[in-house]
């Protein structure tokens, strides 16, 4: 029920567009958009293309952009639902960029939009499909870069409630983590932990733990 709350809202918040055309994706523009394309055929058998367009900013202050046939259809702040033939397009962004831009069919069918393959993300589907065992070790990496920053992160926080003047050590005692990181050291793993996570962004993938830890 809450689900279905939010997305009519997201609907609701949706905007006419003004008729611009989309402008085509250029390469030093890999680190602050995404552009995905969803292509779906008519009944009379004609192609219709819509495109997604986001420029990355704060996810609270994001904004999606729908193109139709190469024309602002409309636009919306994200989470963004698009009304679109035979179902609705959701995009939602994380800190790192996207974590779904996907087309969701009347019969609730997922499928993810395709991204321009001059985006970061077309580029990072591109390795996937030439290199596919590359693409799952460094996945895989992500993975447990996020994970071990997430033990790290909750190990500093039980010390350091622990060790608060009126903390919770008058009940259960002080805890000292085993592991204590120098100064660089968090550096070096504040730095890994964001690669790791913009990683998985390429791919939308996102995990509200891992990668709503990291940012």
């Amino acid at each position: 029920m809450f689900k279905d709350l939010r997305h009519r809202r997201a609907v609701q918040r949706v905007k006419p567009g003004d008729g611009r055309a989309l402008k085509r994706f250029r390469w030093w523009q890999m680190l602050s958009r995404a552009l995905f394309y969803l292509r779906l055929m008519n009944d009379d058998g004609r192609q219709t293309v819509y495109a997604v367009d986001v420029r990355h900013q704060s996810s609270e202050k994001a904004i999606a952009h729908l193109y139709l046939d190469g024309r602002h259809h409309a636009e919306s702040k994200v989470p963004a639902v698009f009304p679109v033939q035979g179902g609705t397009v959701e995009v939602r962004a994380s800190t790192f960029g996207l974590k779904r831009c996907h087309y969701v069919t009347a019969e609730r069918a997922e499928h993810q939009l395709i991204p321009d393959p001059h985006s970061a993300q077309g580029r990072r589907a591109r390795l996937d499909r030439s290199h596919p065992a590359l693409s799952r070790w460094i996945g895989l990496l992500s993975l447990i870069v996020l994970a071990i920053g997430l033990v790290m992160l909750i190990l500093q926080l039980a010390e350091q409630v622990t060790r608060a003047p009126e903390g919770v050590a008058q009940y259960v005692g002080t805890f000292t983590s085993p592991i204590d990181l120098p100064a660089w050291g968090n550096v070096v793993l504040g730095f890994c932990t964001v690669a790791a996570s913009t990683e998985r962004a390429l791919r939308l993938r996102y995990h509200w733990l891992l990668d709503g830890g990291a940012g």
